[in-house]
């Protein structure tokens, strides 16, 4: 069984910062990419950041250079960090990672959401 947990998320004003963690845990062989998507209310849900196991990375246009994906593989955890918060970025987020478990079975595996309001 493998689960992921996020945290971090709440109200924040308009131009403020917000960091999201997702930490994965239970029978994992290895980790793959690792991605962040977030859903609005009454809109698709959408991928924001990915990052590989290799480092790489990819940004949803709207986020480009105000979001950063850094990763820590020690401790199987992904990170969202927001900067300079829009209220458009007001979503529900979810944490997304590709995982080979220890029966060599590779899935993608979800976190339970966490809520992201930007207002004033």
């Amino acid at each position: 069984q493998v689960q992921l947990v996020e945290s971090g998320g709440g109200l924040v004003q308009p131009g403020g910062s917000l960091r999201l963690s997702c930490a994965a845990s239970g029978s994992i062989f290895e980790i793959n990419s690792m991605a962040w998507y977030r859903q609005a209310p009454g809109k698709e849900r959408d991928l924001v950041a990915v990052i590989t196991s290799g480092g790489s990375t990819n940004y949803l246009d709207s986020v480009k250079g105000r979001f950063t994906i850094p990763r820590d593989n020690a401790k199987n955890t992904v990170y969202l960090q927001m900067n300079s918060l829009k209220p458009e970025d007001t979503a529900v987020y979810y944490c997304n990672a590709n995982i080979r478990n220890t029966r060599w079975y590779t899935y993608d595996y979800w976190g339970q959401g966490t809520k992201v309001t930007v207002s004033s």
